[in-house]
């Protein structure tokens, strides 16, 4: 029944706990159990593999399911909710579907009846085993959702997004998976330089029943632009554009409003960097091994600290300024793994000076780390003691690696 299913269970009763983690492993599950809310939490944020659903406990020792579900809602898109409920937790349990969790069990239950719930919540496989492309995160897996749709569907599609996000990439990858991908996909950079009415409509073209691939379609001039409109209402080529994120502001100064209609109706927008930090360590990870095939004496990964510090930079440059810094790390690397100063050698020149985020990151970490230890591990204590809510200490905890 659960043949290959990835279930997280969150439940602080050693007998109920044992007991469900066997009965859905003899189904074929893979179970992870956590005992606490802020064990779970990373467990079920940034899991290694696609959680295919929760089987949580509304009352946890440190907290509870309810806080630990909008906790992972306000920075995405949680899998699949069972919530296990005593009955004088029931209304919390409604409240909790209302806001988007799938179903509740009441406590006593039959584990046949809960077997069949949790089949019924969890997502189809296809879409869960759909593999990554543009990070593990669950707002690159959106990503990824919205490029499989657009390649079905044959409207012009607009992706919009900063630079070194890989428009481009994903622009061709809808042709490719598109009913278009045997006719040519042209591609026509209006960032490289200007494009005239001539090479656009020969680009126009070559596409035939195929894909225009247009980058930077802001910078396009007026006359390009009508000239754009007017092959759309009777060619049979389909339109792919990208842009930044404020193509919106051009409207009035050149960019025509039916044009910016057109694309924005069908508009895949893609997060910086900064915004999933787990996927710049995993687009770290899978640069690397093509990188490190061309030294002679080749390293043996990426140190967990270079890790870290990966996770933590904003990346302005977004996956470009990450492959740019990965590569002169790996050429300069001279011991056996890469290390944060081989990917920010502009920090060892400053004479001892941390920057005012570390200093802060560090100080949140020891006085956290003190709380916690003066309370016995009890987050909800250490919270009053540190005069910050229990939700935003488990998160400063998540950040800080405590």
């Amino acid at each position: 029944m659960l043949e290959g299913r990835r279930i997280v269970l969150v439940e602080d009763d050693e007998i109920m706990g044992a007991s469900l983690v066997q009965r859905l492993e003899l189904e074929g599950a893979e179970v992870q159990w956590h005992r606490q809310m802020l064990r779970a939490l990373p467990a079920i944020r940034t899991p290694r593999k696609p959680v295919d659903a929760v089987i949580c406990d509304i009352r946890l020792p440190d907290g509870t399911g309810e806080e630990l579900y909008e906790t992972l809602t306000r920075t995405g898109h949680p899998p699949a909710f069972l919530f296990i409920t005593g009955q004088g937790s029931i209304d919390q349990a409604v409240r909790l579907i209302r806001s988007g969790a799938m179903d509740y069990i009441a406590k006593p239950f039959d584990i046949a009846q809960l077997l069949t719930r949790l089949t019924q919540v969890m997502q189809p496989r296809a879409e869960q085993e759909m593999p990554p492309e543009s990070g593990i995160s669950e707002l690159a897996r959106a990503i990824d959702r919205q490029v499989a749709d657009a390649a079905g569907r044959d409207t012009p599609v607009l992706l919009r997004g900063g630079p070194g996000l890989g428009k481009l990439r994903l622009a061709r990858r809808i042709h490719e998976h598109s009913d278009r991908r045997a006719a040519p996909a042209v591609v026509i950079d209006a960032l490289g330089g200007s494009v005239d009415t001539a090479a656009l409509a020969g680009a126009i073209s070559s596409a035939g029943e195929g894909c225009l691939i247009i980058v930077g379609i802001g910078r396009l001039t007026s006359d390009c632009q009508d000239l754009l409109l007017a092959a759309l209402r009777k060619a049979d080529f389909r339109l792919i554009a990208t842009a930044g994120l404020r193509l919106d502001e051009k409207v009035g100064d050149h960019f025509r409003s039916d044009l910016l209609s057109l694309l924005t109706s069908h508009e895949i927008v893609v997060p910086a960097l900064s915004e999933r930090p787990e996927d710049a360590v995993w687009l770290a990870g899978r640069l690397f091994p093509a990188m490190n095939a061309r030294r002679s004496r080749p390293l043996t990964g990426i140190a967990a600290s270079a890790e870290e510090a990966i996770r933590a930079h904003d990346w302005p440059g977004n996956g470009r300024e990450l492959r740019a810094r990965l590569l002169r790390a790996v050429e300069a690397a001279v011991g056996d793994l890469v290390l944060t100063s081989d990917l920010f050698p502009e920090r060892t020149g400053d004479a001892g000076l941390r920057s005012l985020a570390e200093v802060r990151d560090a100080a949140e970490r020891s006085q956290i780390a003190a709380a916690l230890e003066r309370t016995g591990g009890q987050v909800g204590e250490a919270a009053k003691l540190l005069r910050v809510s229990r939700t935003t200490l488990w998160e400063k905890m998540q950040k800080l690696g405590l």
